[in-house]
């Protein structure tokens, strides 16, 4: 069993309605990824589609992938490519019930964002995941 520090939010930094299977081929024929970006992806009608076991190392956090869990929603940028909370009502919903899921099974990691890490230089996931976290978690 892998010892998970964090729990990291992300977005993909794509429209909204960028299909999974579109991310999934970037990585795969751009990148050369074995493994996903994330464990578990929301599209814009709030489902979570599993991408990877949690047991696997994906690809959201380089230097901190072996002790992360990462989940993403299809989404992060405005139509000129700008960062954006693009998060539909429905991705907030399951963005939520999927930390409370994650929070109970590694109660020690830390939630953040991406952009939270050492080093990183990017806007993902879009939005201040510390706030948004006081909004439910005290």
């Amino acid at each position: 069993m892998r010892n998970i520090k964090y729990i990291v939010i992300h977005c993909t930094a794509t429209p909204p309605l960028t299909p999974v299977a579109a991310i999934q081929n970037y990585w795969r024929t751009q990148l050369h990824w074995k493994n996903p970006g994330y464990h578990y992806i929301l599209p814009a009608d709030g489902t979570i589609q599993q991408l990877l076991d949690e047991e696997l190392v994906a690809n959201g956090v380089a230097g901190y992938n072996n002790v992360c869990i990462h989940v993403s929603y299809i989404g992060g940028v405005d139509g000129d490519n700008n960062p954006q909370d693009t998060r539909t009502l429905s991705q907030k919903a399951a963005m939520y019930y999927m930390v409370c899921v994650l929070r109970e099974k590694y109660p020690a990691a830390v939630i953040q964002g991406h952009r939270d890490f050492p080093g990183v230089h990017k806007a993902c996931p879009s939005f201040n995941v510390k706030d948004w976290l006081k909004e439910f978690i005290p």
